[in-house]
């Protein structure tokens, strides 16, 4: 697995991501590329540590990963830093934010070692909304993944086509059970091929290690974050198995 900095142009910005690609061992060949590709939606605060991790452990699986960077290359240092970036996007979800996702997807896909017709993509809290956001955007991805994200719904003129995964933190405050019903109502209405997996007891952030606030409500779980990780290992091999 090799990883490397990877800048694409992203609806009027200059995207700073990470690549990850895998190495064709001996006696694998059929792991050679072109490869599925994937791609990670960043967090909050900006891409990071935790994001290279995960890319470089879907690497290792054998998928072309691209860390998206829907920032323009800032980073935030704190909470007060990450919400002055997040909000103008969230607050623009059919604008600018769509652009710089399909953007995203765009440059992995035009990838010459990936297949671009089997990609998928996975995000964490806002990268979460994110990627729900590829799928109700009509994104051409056979799959996303969104882990205890945000799950307020945005209409878009577009059918999905993306499967829907959400890895949802029962007791996570950004997102109650209420939201929880009215997500899935609206991924009915749109004809989503979709799925939810609540995890009891998991709050907001559960999959990363360093989240430790509960007044804030982050706090790291880790069966949650086994249990989820293993199902999207399982619905990412079944949405981006190659054609016959």
């Amino acid at each position: 697995m090799s990883t490397h900095d990877f800048e694409y142009e992203c609806a009027g910005t200059t995207a700073r991501g990470l690549l990850a690609l895998p190495e064709v061992r001996e006696g694998e060949e059929e792991l050679a590329p072109p490869y599925p590709g994937v791609v990670v939606c960043h967090a909050w605060k900006g891409p990071g540590s935790f994001e290279r991790e995960r890319a470089e452990e879907l690497a290792e699986m054998g998928f072309a990963v691209l860390v998206a960077d829907v920032y323009g290359g800032q980073r935030a240092n704190d909470n007060d830093e990450a919400a002055a970036l997040m909000t103008p996007l969230v607050e623009d979800r059919g604008g600018v934010l769509k652009d710089r996702l399909h953007a995203s997807v765009a440059a992995l896909q035009n990838h010459e070692l990936v297949d671009g017709s089997r990609c998928a993509a996975i995000g964490y809290c806002f990268g979460g909304l994110c990627v729900l956001d590829l799928a109700r955007s009509g994104a051409d991805l056979r799959a996303v993944v969104s882990f205890h994200g945000l799950l307020s719904g945005h209409e878009f003129a577009a059918t999905p086509v993306a499967s829907v995964l959400a890895c949802h933190g029962w007791d996570d405050p950004m997102a109650t059970p209420e939201a929880v019903v009215e997500f899935g109502a609206e991924m009915t209405k749109i004809g989503a091929d979709w799925q939810l997996h609540g995890y009891g007891n998991a709050m907001h952030a559960f999959t990363n290690p360093s989240a430790n606030d509960p007044s804030f409500g982050t706090v790291y779980d880790a069966t949650a974050d086994a249990r989820s990780f293993r199902s999207m290992v399982d619905f990412l091999f079944e949405r981006l198995e190659a054609d016959e």
